[in-house]
């Protein structure tokens, strides 16, 4: 079940208008105006699911961004399937909390008016605070006056009830004031979530000596859980995705054929787009390709890709695929990639398994400076229905809890600041470590004394451990787009983000799993440096250079590579890298990509680098680790550089499929399960001789 307020953390407000007054500022995105009532709705089925997320989206996207506030008019507009929970915050219970019965009435039929019998409830709640049972016991009274349904909550903010302190703190730091009675929600610790034996006790304590009231209490609550039941491949779409409809990717000469015909199509007109000779070769693997993407359903995938890919080149925005994409030939084919996976012994399976039942990741790289345009072309090419940002959260690290705990205490702003600074960029549970092992906090006496001598920082450090992990405020993923078919709102909750591009509520791995299709298109600054030297030589000299037809032979390039003079060089500028390039020499352009592949955490702490080095300028023979491993590793004499030597390796060895072997790979990418891949791999090799 879905609760519609999230307890208080971004709530859709329902009913009722603004209270007089000035308003606390927020932070995060989110404020809580107590003054305003609050209702929760709960999801019934795949009708109510729908309901939910558009009532959510509607709530965020009608008012100003961070102060989502919602009506019984919205909540109206999207009923269908949900059941409305009236609880002690709503109108009706603030109503009968001031002891105006009459009044609670009179809200309770305008609700009434739009939730039909069975999809209204009155919610009681029992925190065990001052007054909490007689306002209890009033809604029950109330309840059976009127007729309606009534169930218990726990409104849960907490997992446990030690964590209140820290959901003060954060109220504290969201609305931007000192941790202070005045400030605090809670009354009590009750606000946790209990297990069904303490929510029996609660019901008993407010049934009194009626015994079976408690009972059908429980029933009733136990009996709208049970309602609530959202399918989560039906409705959440979970093992299922929906991609932009076909004919909204695809030409009116292309109407009537499937998405396969349609990729087919492309793929054979790419041939001659690309000058490509269709040999034995180049056949076989394109059929391959093509029959693994018909077995995993994703050709409209790849045309929604290409259609995208085509867009922002339409744009003249500089675009490259990056990552194992380049992997594929239907993407070279495309238009996607502009890699020849032939030519440079590329493997469709590192990209795109049969075994692998997850969509491929595409990940395109776009002119920084133009990044914002791509978003906006892509919204009105596909239509705001069908395309949202993705979201990410950003959560507390030490230096953001230390701020706003030390904040929320009241403390100096000066000695917070100061405080937070003397901390490395490190997780906020590692404080009391830091404090302990690191010589530079040791020496400042942070973990013993207040600067000014006047208290302990034990109960800031402690909270501040509390608040790891927790999210701080929701913003924009720097690369993430979703496209699905015009269900997409049904399906995914959304709000603004702070530029205004409708932002789903999910962040990536949430997408993943809901079957989102999502693209990363990524802003990199070398391709608008590339765009704007492009543009200064054509205003300069009048001349305007096709940098992607420029040949790749260059020996004048390679000249000044092997100088080490490669500041403002994409990926081959750093120290390491000037020093790696200096001693390597890299005369053609395949030796740029090893260079490139050499310089990451894997090779260079396993010390990759040297053998290859003594190899390449003949200090030393080239070593393969067995004799029939040199059609794969001749290149980069005898190590292991590129995943796709991985596979061939894997392959090769155990006699198993490209697709066996990429799993084989990913399971090395687990430190726990080398042992598993060890314990196949060995019986395997020495089967195949």
């Amino acid at each position: 079940r879905m609760l519609g307020d999230e307890r208080g953390e971004h709530p859709p407000r329902a009913g009722g208008a603004r209270g007089g007054g000035r308003r606390s500022p927020a932070r995060g995105g989110a404020s809580v105006d107590p003054r305003l009532p609050r209702v929760t709705f709960l999801a019934r089925d795949g009708a109510g699911w729908r309901s939910l997320c558009r009532l959510t989206s509607a709530t965020h996207l009608r008012g100003t961004r961070g102060e989502p506030v919602s009506s019984l008019a919205v909540a109206a507009e999207h009923a269908t399937g949900l059941v409305a929970l009236l609880g002690p915050d709503s109108p009706v219970g603030r109503a009968l909390a001031t002891g105006r019965p009459g009044l609670a009435a009179a809200h309770l039929d305008a609700w009434r008016a739009v939730f039909e019998p069975g999809r209204l409830v009155l919610e009681v709640m029992h925190h065990r605070g001052q007054g909490d049972r007689q306002r209890a016991q009033a809604m029950l009274r109330f309840a059976a006056e009127q007729g309606v349904p009534v169930v218990l909550s726990n409104a849960v903010r907490y997992v446990d009830a030690l964590d209140a302190p820290t959901v003060d703190v954060l109220d504290a730091a969201r609305r931007l004031v000192p941790l202070d009675l005045r400030h605090v929600d809670r009354r009590t610790a009750e606000g946790y979530l209990k297990s069904g034996k303490e929510m029996a006790e609660v019901a008993d304590e407010l049934a009194g000596p009626d015994r079976d009231a408690a009972l059908r209490l429980l029933e009733r609550t136990a009996r709208l859980a049970e309602q609530c039941a959202v399918d989560v491949r039906e409705d959440l779409g979970i093992g299922t995705v929906r991609y932009p409809e076909l004919d909204v990717v695809t030409t009116a000469a292309e109407r009537g054929m499937g998405p396969s015909q349609v990729l087919r199509a492309r793929c054979e007109a790419g041939l001659g787009r690309r000058g490509m000779a269709l040999t034995e070769r180049v056949r076989q693997r394109l059929e391959e390709e093509l029959a693994v993407i018909d077995q995993l359903g994703y050709p409209s995938y790849f045309l929604t890709v290409a259609d995208v890919v085509d867009l922002i080149k339409g744009l003249r925005v500089r675009a490259a695929a990056r990552g194992s994409g380049a992997g594929s030939l239907v993407n070279y084919l495309l238009g996607i990639s502009d890699v020849d996976p032939i030519r440079y012994g590329l493997l469709m399976e590192r990209f795109l398994s049969p075994l692998r039942h997850q969509l491929p990741d595409v990940d395109i790289d776009v002119e920084s400076a133009r990044r914002m345009e791509v978003y906006d072309a892509v919204l009105e090419r596909f239509g705001a229905h069908r395309v949202s940002c993705i979201s990410m959260m950003d959560t507390y690290r030490v230096r953001h809890a230390v701020r706003d705990v030390g904040a929320a205490l009241g403390m100096p702003i000066a000695e917070v600041d100061a405080i937070a600074k003397a901390f490395p960029h490190i997780r906020a549970n590692q404080v009391h470590a830091a404090l302990r092992d690191l010589p530079e906090l040791r020496a400042s006496r942070l973990g013993s004394k207040r600067a000014g001598g006047t208290g302990d920082l034990d109960l800031l450090f402690d909270l501040v451990a509390r608040l790891d992990g927790l999210p701080r405020h929701i913003a924009l993923h720097p690369c993430g787009v979703l496209l699905s078919d015009a269900t997409l709102l049904d399906r995914t909750p959304v709000e603004s983000s702070f530029l205004g591009y409708p932002m789903s509520q999910f962040d990536k791995d949430d997408v993943e799993e809901l079957g989102l299709l999502k693209l990363d298109l990524l802003g990199i600054r070398m391709q608008s440096s590339i765009a704007h030297a492009l543009d200064e030589i054509e205003r300069v000299d009048g001349e305007r250079v096709d940098i992607d037809a420029i040949p790749r032979d260059d020996p004048t390039t390679f000249e000044l590579i092997r100088s080490t003079r490669t500041l403002g060089m994409f990926q081959i500028e750093s120290p390491g890298q000037r020093e790696l390039v200096g001693k390597f020499g890299p005369q053609t352009f395949e030796d740029i990509v090893i260079d490139i592949s050499l310089f990451r955490p894997g090779p260079v702490k396993s010390d990759m680098v040297t053998p290859f080095l003594m190899a390449r300028n003949g200090w030393r023979e080239t070593v393969y680790p067995h004799p029939d491993l040199e059609f794969c590793l001749e290149e980069t004499a005898g190590v292991v550089v590129f995943h796709e030597q991985v596979l061939q390796i894997v392959a090769r060895m155990t006699g198993c499929t490209l697709a066996e072997a990429d799993e084989v790979r990913r399971a090395l990418g687990e430190k726990d399960a080398h042992p598993e891949v060890r314990a196949w791999f060995v019986p395997q090799a020495l089967a195949a001789g």
